[in-house]
């Protein structure tokens, strides 16, 4: 509860800000979009998905088919420590040109990416890998600081649910990757291994270079692919969304009391058990998943050809999703049915798992339903925190503190799943499925919560809001705000 000011809020410009959550999205913003025809508005969101997710998409699966490749998860622990303080420069030195930052970071990667073709021992592939993951922390969280800055609340699942799945595609083309290496060995003399290293990293800091060119930062730039009324319409309703401010507005007070006010908020511990639903079971399937197709008695060659067909499951499963989600304008229930199939498909392979090649099609099926479930979770809890965290410096910080600690389940995967208990993984498996029905319940809980807290917030009455709060307190209290709506 905010400290009662001497100077109280106007009770117009309560009752203003009470009349327009009436007309308002059910998070409480005034939507300004009814002010501008459907068929522009279409028009204008094609425009932005063709000209800012392809880079994005691009840049993640880059970094994503490195992670499959060097087949070591641990990488999550650095990532876990860095992406906070990377979304901490970014909104501090580069609040108006996140792609420079973005670009400087993938030239970097890229770079270290291409030494591992080159290095000679295990200390030098350690070296570099570490290095690699310091300038990769920053990619996810800083393209969803991208992605907000373009977007409204009910657009964002969407988006994030395409650009995830750069990650979910990764698996199925790495698979094709590892397939190629098999007749790229000798060539040059060097090993197959090496060349995919070599090849990757040109691409990844060509892709660095050109980036701060192809990616366009915010509205408030007037990118020459929009017109002055597209760009204006964009602006108008990102501030609207905002509660006056600019989502793009520079020289947000990044402080100690900033990342207070995050670490404080107990919504994102819910919100991070949803994270390691996906986490853990992603992470860990996809270091295991050839294994377990070749346990079912296929080649080393046909398992990561048939490891594609549950990547491109999961792609799928986490655009339908997210689209769902976005119509409807509801979160919860799109988390916890994939959440759902998830804890569904362990019941599934937990105890088949041990006969596998008894039970291939089951157990391949499980495998899909997996990824499936897996998929949709990450894009659908980050636009949930994105949608319950009140400015955009609160929201970026939020989201990259999220994304450190559920990246932990990274860390956990690659642990749990024991190269002794192959094929059944009854450690990795029962885990996994833990991880999931802990998801469920952190969701149906917060569920509940914004619900009651909704409901409680609707029952102020213009008069006890004006009473009790100033103008100043109002806009410090962000989502604690009795003015603001919380999406379930």
């Amino acid at each position: 509860m905010a400290d009662i000011k001497s100077t109280n809020a106007p009770a117009d410009e309560i009752e203003l800000a009470k009349e327009q959550q009436q007309e308002a999205t059910p998070n409480g913003y005034h939507d300004v979009s009814d002010e501008y025809p459907a068929k522009k508005r279409k028009n204008v969101l094609f425009k932005m998905d063709v000209r800012i997710l392809p880079s994005l998409m691009l840049l993640y699966l880059l970094s994503y088919i490195d992670r499959a490749n060097i087949g070591n998860a641990k990488i999550e622990g650095i990532e876990a420590d860095l992406e906070v303080p990377s979304n901490w420069i970014l909104e501090k030195y580069f609040p108006q040109r996140p792609s420079i930052y973005i670009g400087i970071i993938t030239v970097l990667w890229g770079i270290m990416m291409t030494l591992h073709g080159v290095v000679q021992d295990f200390g030098g592939i350690g070296t570099v890998r570490f290095i690699m993951g310091i300038f990769e922390a920053g990619l996810f969280p800083g393209a969803v600081t991208v992605l907000n800055k373009w977007y409204t609340k009910y657009e964002l699942a969407t988006r994030l649910a395409l650009f995830y799945t750069a990650s979910a595609l990764s698996g199925a083309f790495s698979g094709l990757l590892a397939y190629a290496i098999a007749k790229m060995d000798g060539v040059a003399g060097r090993e197959g291994w090496r060349w995919i290293f070599l090849l990757e990293g040109i691409a990844t800091v060509l892709m660095g270079i050109i980036t701060p060119f192809v990616l366009t930062d915010t509205p408030e730039r007037r990118p020459k692919w929009l017109t002055d009324e597209e760009c204006d319409y964009l602006i108008r309703r990102m501030v609207a969304q905002n509660g006056g401010e600019s989502a793009n507005k520079e020289g947000q007070k990044l402080s100690l009391a900033l990342l207070k006010d995050v670490v404080t908020d107990w919504q994102y511990y819910p919100l991070v058990l949803c994270y390691w639903s996906s986490t853990v079971p992603n992470y860990g399937m996809k270091f295991t998943l050839p294994q377990i197709i070749t346990n079912m008695g296929y080649s080393s060659s046909n398992a990561q050809l048939l490891s594609i067909p549950p990547y491109v499951a999961g792609a799928i499963s986490s655009v339908g999703f997210n689209m769902l989600s976005d119509k409807m304008r509801r979160r919860s229930y799109f988390l916890m049915i994939p959440q759902a199939l998830v804890v569904i498909s362990y019941c599934i392979i937990t105890p088949l798992s041990p006969h596998i090649k008894d039970y291939i099609g089951a157990c391949f099926f499980a495998v899909i339903l997996l990824n499936i479930g897996v998929y949709p979770v990450n894009p659908g809890t980050s636009s949930w925190a994105s949608n319950n965290s009140a400015g955009a410096a609160k929201r970026s910080v939020a989201l990259a503190y999220i994304l450190s600690l559920g990246n932990v389940g990274g860390i956990f995967a690659s642990y749990i799943f024991i190269d002794s208990e192959a094929p059944g993984y009854r450690t990795g498996f029962g885990v996994s499925m833990a991880a999931a029905l802990a998801g469920i319940f952190a969701v149906a809980f917060l569920d509940f919560f914004y619900k009651r807290v909704n409901k409680k917030r609707d029952q102020m009455s213009i008069e006890e809001i004006s009473e009790k709060y100033s103008e100043e307190d109002l806009a410090r209290l962000g989502n604690r705000s009795p003015l603001f709506r919380y999406t379930r």
